[in-house]
């Protein structure tokens, strides 16, 4: 299963990671559920506010240690119920603290939310554990692919995940990468406001991409560096349609209070 990966910048560490959990077990998992796809995208189209797509993560490579690792289960649930529309769960154990577990238990506790498994995802193996464990989308992220760091082309791997029941959200950050990804007319695309490069956060990258070009009948997910409703505003005057958030929620103490601040932004 592994796969020798060269290349200078830091996505080659949460490449490599990714090798290594799946090598260690990390996502070898029982059928635990088997559910109607719950449509992300269709949740982004009927919300009546801002689309909030709240992420249960408790570390990350940019931040270090950002929550005790404590019941994400009813972390979620709150995320929901003060206006999220979706849920995103980090899966990826080294550097996230994340763990495909979070993700069944979050499913266990809600039915009728979109729940979007959040990893580097690399291989089949991953997509076959979140679709066990209640996942409804998997992330692929472009740059992985342009690199030849996963087991198979992004084309591939989109289709496996697709003929699994699951929507994916294709993740960009250049202009390159997401003028090629709106000419394949993926369903749901996320900007990342984050250079994977060195990890700094410019939250005028989705204005800028969008300017560049026309995204068509795409739904656009703004990811990374939202804190606030003027970001939320912003976004969506930039033309975003919806908003990935989670450092910013989940290093607040009242998550409740956070999540309605950004839902009603709009």
């Amino acid at each position: 299963m592994s796969k020798s990966v060269r290349t200078d910048f830091s996505l080659k560490r949460l490449v490599n990671n990714s090798y290594k959990a799946i090598d260690q077990g990390f996502y070898e998992t029982k059928q635990l559920f088997t559910h109607d796809t719950i449509s992300l995208r269709k949740a982004i189209s009927l919300c009546a506010h801002a689309p909030l797509i709240a992420e249960v993560k408790f570390s990350s490579p940019s931040q270090g240690k950002i929550r005790s690792k404590t019941e994400p289960a009813g972390i979620a649930k709150t995320m929901v119920d003060s206006g999220a529309i979706g849920i995103s769960v980090l899966t990826q154990p080294s550097l996230f603290d994340g763990s495909i577990k979070y993700l069944a238990t979050i499913r266990k506790e809600l039915k009728r939310v979109p729940i979007l498994m959040k990893d580097i995802t690399v291989s089949t193996v991953q997509i076959d554990a979140g679709k066990k464990v209640g996942a409804d989308c998997v992330l692929l992220i472009k740059s992985i692919f342009d690199h030849n760091l996963a087991e198979d082309c992004m084309e591939k791997l989109l289709e496996y995940a697709k003929n699994r029941g699951l929507e994916v959200l294709v993740e960009v950050h250049t202009e390159q990468e997401f003028g090629e990804v709106l000419k394949a007319k993926h369903d749901l695309v996320g900007i990342n406001n984050r250079n994977l490069d060195n990890l700094q956060v410019d939250i005028t990258n989705t204005e800028k991409l969008l300017k560049r070009y026309n995204k068509g009948r795409s739904v656009i997910i703004s990811e990374s560096g939202i804190s606030s409703s003027e970001d939320i505003k912003y976004l969506k005057s930039a033309g975003a349609d919806a908003f990935l958030v989670g450092t910013s929620i989940m290093q607040t103490p009242d998550i409740g209070s956070k999540i309605s601040e950004l839902y009603y932004a709009l």
